[in-house]
């Protein structure tokens, strides 16, 4: 179950929850150096992270799930924020260049009716990025931050993730190897452990992103199968003569050379099939 948005707000009120968005917000706009023109839309509680967007993208929209509720954003602007349903977009197929999931994916508990929305909306040549807590980092372990709650993943697992529901992955990325603290001494220095980190202890960092492209035509995961004829040799046991009144029935491996006319001349001087004509 996500977390409440007042308490995910708090957060990123705080200085921990300011350092982060610093830290992710830096991997992100490496992913998307540019999105002049595009349709942006952040879904879950990525407002943190789409500040950097808003005047260069043509439209920059926000979606929050029911259970996790939403609050006004941008506070000093007009709302750029609706409350929707998971599973249920409020927007026509094709109509988004861009889609961040944040504090979403790890929470979710119709994870393929949620991924086939957003390959729904997203358009032929867009592009979706997933953000979740990574598996093996402190800041998973840690209930003091929102990422320490839901389903954690690896990068390989979420690359896994996004090929089941139709998407390819193309690129990844890890932040936030600072340790989960409110230390100062810590958020001061909060880039030098990013940089230290990012080289020499990647399983350790904080999230796991992954950016991938719609797969337009995907498997469906079922090889088909196709039909091709068997040849079955059927063995006969050959005929014996019958006894009795039947003198002139061969066996079948015996050749057969006797011509129409034998035939109806035997039959005459047959006395049972004389018999029978009568």
């Amino acid at each position: 179950m996500p977390q409440d948005v007042v308490d995910l707000h708090r957060f990123y009120a705080s200085s921990t929850g300011q350092a982060a968005r610093r830290l992710i917000r830096r991997r992100l706009r490496v992913m998307w150096s540019d999105v002049r023109g595009m349709r942006v839309l952040g879904f879950g509680y990525a407002t943190p992270y789409l500040r950097p967007f808003i005047g260069e993208a043509e439209r920059v929209m926000a979606f929050m799930p029911a259970r996790q509720g939403c609050v006004h954003w941008p506070a000093d602007e007009q709302n750029r924020v609706a409350l929707t349903e998971e599973t249920m977009l409020p927007l026509p197929d094709s109509s988004v260049d861009r889609i961040l999931l944040v504090h979403l994916v790890e929470h979710s508990d119709s994870m393929r009716r949620l991924m086939r929305e957003c390959w729904r909306v997203l358009t032929p040549n867009g592009r979706i990025v997933v953000v979740t807590p990574n598996r093996s980092s402190l800041w998973s372990w840690s209930e003091k931050t929102p990422f320490g709650y839901g389903h954690p993943y690896s990068v390989s697992q979420l690359q896994n993730l996004m090929r089941e529901n139709m998407f390819l992955p193309i690129q990844h990325s890890r932040a936030l190897f600072l340790p989960p603290t409110r230390r100062r001494l810590f958020l001061r220095w909060s880039q030098l452990f990013e940089n230290i980190g990012s080289r020499l202890f990647k399983a350790f960092a904080g999230v796991s992103i992954v950016e991938a492209g719609k797969q337009l035509y995907a498997s469906t995961g079922t090889p088909s199968r196709k039909r091709r004829l068997v040849h079955i040799p059927v063995s006969v046991s050959p005929l014996r003569p019958a006894e009795g009144n039947h003198p002139h029935r061969l066996e079948l491996d015996e050749p057969c050379s006797l011509s129409c006319k034998q035939v109806a001349s035997d039959r005459m001087d047959d006395p049972v099939a004389e018999t029978d004509r009568s």
